[in-house]
């Protein structure tokens, strides 16, 4: 015991202890701004898509379905010559009663009398991939329509640059939208979100992460 406190007391064993603090907070700190600035440009790079059917009947969850399939079809004509997020959001929120017109004569075409509710917001979003494309847990700007009471399997995708289809079709990304996304992104930040098997990537992707998944529970709390 006397030993011990003996090493507490030691002048050099306090220096070394503050320096590994100092070093701890350093590393913490460029970590998190590492963080911050890589999912704020990801996040500043896509506009998504957030479909909430009204519960986990099967009925609801293929209504869910057919419901995204005319949204989207109406918003990549709507965006067919679209080269920016930003122009995106602009003209999803000129056309959102449109939006909502769509999912309800799709809710009342297959018999139900759901009301839906639709807007657009910055939501957050647990890690997806889309076939070689990887985005993580975040907050992201976002269409996002509920059906009904909305307590159903959520569905998500990329409306821009579009990659909602991509898992119903090759598995792989378009070039046309692996470009859009790039061009918005630094070669690192891309390298990040893309099929990678370096190991280096790999590590700051879950940093990534974990930083928005601590970040998105501690928003909820």
């Amino acid at each position: 015991m006397k030993s011990l406190q003996n090493i507490i007391c030691n002048r050099k064993f306090r220096y070394s202890f503050l320096l590994f603090i100092l070093l701890f907070l350093y590393i913490f700190v460029c970590a998190f701004s590492y963080v911050n600035a890589v999912s704020s440009d990801i996040a500043n790079s896509v506009f998504r898509l957030h479909v909430i059917a009204n519960s986990d009947e099967k009925e609801d969850q293929e209504l869910k379905l057919k419901v995204r399939d005319n949204v989207l079809s109406y918003m990549n004509k709507i965006c067919e010559n679209v080269t920016t997020k930003e122009d995106a959001i602009l003209i999803a929120n000129d056309h959102i009663d449109e939006f909502k017109d769509i999912a309800l004569n799709t809710i009342h075409e297959n018999g139900y009398d759901y009301l839906v509710n639709i807007r657009i917001g910055n939501f957050s979003f647990p890690t997806k991939t889309y076939g070689d494309i990887s985005l993580p847990s975040g907050y992201y700007d976002a269409l996002r329509i509920e059906i009904g009471e909305a307590e159903g399997q959520n569905w998500w995708c990329v409306m821009f640059p579009p990659l909602c289809f991509v898992d119903v079709s090759s598995g792989i990304v378009p070039d046309e939208s692996k470009e859009t996304m790039k061009s918005d992104l630094s070669d690192e930040e891309f390298s990040l979100i893309s099929d990678n098997e370096d190991s280096n990537v790999k590590f700051k992707f879950k940093l990534i992460e974990w930083f928005q998944n601590v970040k998105i529970m501690t928003a909820k709390n």
